[in-house]
């Protein structure tokens, strides 16, 4: 019985070639783009929960100040996971990371690299988490200050096959460490990924304290580690935040806020905001969105082709039903015809899906593999093909075995206005989903021009930047001699990235302020030259000029002289940190962060040596100019290699995840247009069949091909102009969401609903005009002659 049903299966399918090509193709886009999605969102869900115990390790956050200057910071200081851990039972276990910027250049005998990626960690860390140690024992995995942990690519870069235990790196041409571990490269959805670790004792000995922090485990003040806590099981965060607050008042003193930790936990340290809200979280839900959509989208193909088609096989079922076939059997038959469509269509999606796996990785920005072994690519098949399979063959199936045989005989039949309402409603339906998507991606890209074109307060066009090293204490000279270079317009220093300011400090005080004020400002320090080169506009008061006195004058901005609540700022007295000095001027704001966050107070000071250098150059004259700052560089820092990046490069690197997202959604708001457009095409195809003789019989009483065309084209752009008024509220409530993210953003305006729906309708009238023209140019004598 099985292979009848096979054999009839394929030759229907061969019989109808066009109509099973449409479908195969549809369903195979959407399965493969599918599977690609939830490939990606299954990366994006298993960030950070490959830990055997990550339901129990948490994050520690400091909060900063309160009302709307309240932060929530991501790193604390140092001494709250040792007072912890000895003082809070819930707690089981603690580890600290901080970044590493003490060393850069390592060697091997003539093997050199410059290494960035690097960290001091707790000995606890290789026991706390479930990174793999392959060599080295994680009990004890540093053997004194000076050894180092490297990961399997790493240690193959410096050593290649030789057993890299025992064997010694110089750092910076002064230091040497013995490697002492080997640890397997972390993996890709890990939110720590590091390519050397070095043990926190070596920090602990290389910190220089200040006033009363003396040690690490004295500084309160410089919140600049990452701190993981491993709580016991069953364990109420709220009552650990509580006694981490006492531990700050007991050790340390009483801040003023009543809750300055809170605890994330590790698996939502990838998705979600440090405030609890929806970061990447918000993208992995419309991604998820998506993928189900553009299935959703190719099950409706199928649907409507095979019941709009299933008029065309009445006769041949009812036949069935005559000579003895029962419902069961009918049934049978087209569920094995679905499944046979989908065995072509699941074999085309897995190779599609594995050649396109390398180009996807690219886009994503990802390292995702494909592997047929793995159980959840199957599952992710499994899930995908069955749900498909329910959705697009269970109706199809029990209409086309439910004809009543005699009227099918006698021509009949109909499917009724239920069917057409249906049908209907499928492709409004579809073209709901495909608007949406081209109205989601006009808004991407409209952000992110925005993004590009925003003028940012300074200008980052053609100015290099690199780390002076042994050039600093010479920087008048060189930037004298640069100077004289026809290509460089101007060049300034400074200790932090304008793009994207690091440092943050409370400790400030001036005449007037409020007692318990909080007050967060982001610190800068310049030389005479900085406002000048980069063009930052000062609305009060004067810049420094390079005078002694200047190491004693503060440039506010001006949302820092308004969240201060300084009246007339110029000559007002100011201090930051020990400093006592006085506000000479105010600059325009800024943008020193991602356009996701709102400006926020920054404050510049005086100091001619920074160990940053910007170079602005005429731009053509740019690859010159860094020949020349190449040799300068070669003067000072002879075992250092030159390396440096463009302002412009570091400010689209801050939105290279909605960059990303922009391009992914272009191509899945293509896939669904693609896959809508290959069901209308085939549903008119369907239609001017079937209405070959209605269409001969109006050419010979005189209809014009104009008016053919309209009669079988305007009851799809009925739908579709349906399909639209439907689409504009819900893309429009979506992608204000989506903005929402965004501290300077675009405004939704109505033009964009009208563009978006004027592409939807002239893809669809493009789409179906085809087989509308095919149909009226049709010779009318052959039309009245068809059967």
């Amino acid at each position: 019985m099985l292979k009848n049903y096979l054999k009839i299966a394929w030759r229907n399918l061969w019989k109808n070639r066009f109509y099973s090509t449409v479908n195969i193709a549809g369903l195979t886009v959407g399965l493969t783009v599918g599977m690609l999605v939830f490939l990606w969102v299954k990366n994006e869900f298993g960030h950070d929960r490959f830990h055997r115990d990550t339901k129990n390790i948490y994050r520690i956050l400091s909060n900063m100040g309160s009302g709307d200057s309240r932060q929530i910071w991501s790193n604390s200081h140092a001494p709250i996971a040792t007072f912890a851990k000895r003082e809070v039972p819930e707690i089981r276990e603690a580890v600290r990371i901080r970044g590493n910027w003490n060393y850069s250049i390592f060697r091997y005998g003539d093997t050199q690299f410059t290494e960035t990626n690097k960290c001091y960690v707790d000995p606890s860390f290789f026991t706390f988490f479930d990174f793999k140690l392959i060599k080295g024992n994680p009990e004890s995995p540093f053997q004194g200050d000076h050894s180092v942990i490297l990961t399997a690519s790493t240690a193959k870069r410096y050593f290649g096959e030789e057993d890299p235990i025992g064997k010694v790196l110089q750092a910076n041409n002064k230091e040497f460490f013995e490697v002492t571990g080997i640890l397997e490269d972390f993996p890709e959805n890990s939110s720590i990924r590091y390519d050397m670790l070095f043990p926190m004792d070596l920090y602990a000995k290389l910190f220089t304290g200040n006033g009363e922090w003396k040690t690490i485990e004295e500084d309160w003040g410089n919140f600049m580690y990452t701190t993981f806590l491993k709580l016991n099981p069953e364990t109420a965060t709220a009552i650990v935040e509580d006694k981490l607050a006492q531990v700050l008042r007991n050790n340390y003193r009483d801040i003023g806020i009543d809750d300055p930790y809170t605890l994330q936990p590790l698996a939502n340290m990838h998705l979600y905001k440090t405030d609890g809200s929806e970061g990447l979280m918000q993208i992995v839900r419309i991604f998820l969105i998506v993928g189900m959509v553009i299935l959703v989208i190719a099950c409706i193909n199928y649907v409507n082709l095979s019941t709009a088609r299933s008029m065309l096989r009445a006769k041949e079922v009812s036949l069935r039903k005559i000579v003895g076939a029962g419902k069961d059997q009918l049934f049978a038959q087209f569920i094995v015809e679905t499944v046979m469509v989908f065995f072509f269509v699941t074999v085309l999606s897995l190779l599609l899906v594995y050649l396109l796996m390398p180009v996807y990785n690219v886009i994503a920005g990802k390292n995702m593999v494909f592997r047929l072994t793995d159980p959840s690519i199957w599952a992710i098949v499994g899930v995908t093909v069955l749900s498909t399979l329910t959705l697009s063959g269970i109706y199809p199936s029990l209409l086309l075995s439910s004809f009543d045989p005699l009227k099918a005989m006698k021509g009949k039949l109909s499917t009724g206005i239920s069917a057409n309402v249906f049908r209907k409603t499928l492709v409004i339906t579809q073209f709901v989903f495909s608007t949406a998507l081209i109205f989601g991606t006009m808004i991407i890209e409209h952000q992110l021009n925005y993004i590009q074109e925003k003028e940012l307060g300074y200008d980052k066009e053609h100015v290099f930047t690199f780390e002076m090293r042994e050039m600093q204490p010479h920087a008048p000279a060189v930037k004298a001699e640069l100077m004289k270079h026809q290509g460089v317009k101007g060049v300034t220093c400074t200790n932090d990235d304008i793009v994207h300011l690091g440092g943050t400090t409370g400790d400030t005080d001036w005449d007037g302020k409020a007692p318990g004020q909080a007050f967060f400002i982001h610190p800068l320090t310049i030389d005479e030259d900085f406002l000048s080169v980069l063009k930052l506009e000062l609305v009060e008061g004067e810049g420094f000029t390079g005078i002694a006195s200047d190491s004693a004058h503060y440039i506010l901005n001006e949302t820092a002289v308004k969240e201060a609540g300084i009246t007339d700022p110029v000559g007002q007295r100011f201090r930051l940190w020990d400093t006592e000095g006085t506000i000479i001027g105010v600059v325009r704001d800024f943008h020193f962060a991602s356009l996701k966050q709102r400006i926020e107070p920054a404050i510049f000071r005086y100091h001619p040596e920074n160990y940053g250098m910007y170079v602005k150059t005429t731009g053509k004259d740019a690859p010159a100019v860094l020949s020349e700052v190449e040799k300068l560089w070669k003067q000072y820092n002879a075992d250092f290699p030159f390396e440096y990046t463009f302002l412009d490069d570091t400010y689209d690197n801050l939105y290279k995840a909605e960059q990303r997202i922009g391009m992914l959604f272009k191509l899945f708001s293509f896939v669904a247009i693609f896959i809508s457009c290959l069901g209308l095409f085939g549903l008119a195809a369907y239609i001017a069949q079937v209405k070959t003789k209605e269409i001969g019989i109006r050419k010979v009483l005189g209809a014009s091909v104009t008016g053919i065309i309209g009669l079988l084209s305007k009851d799809f752009i009925k739908l579709v102009l349906a399909a639209i008024i439907i689409a504009s509220p819900i893309a429009w409530w979506a992608m204000s969401r989506w903005l929402a993210d965004f501290a300077y953003r675009i405004d939704i305006e109505w033009w964009m609903f009208g563009i978006a729906g004027l592409m939807a309708v002239v893809i669809a009238l493009l789409t179906v005009s085809f087989q509308s023209v095919k149909a009226a140019l049709a010779n009318p004598v052959e039309s009245l002659r068809s059967e």
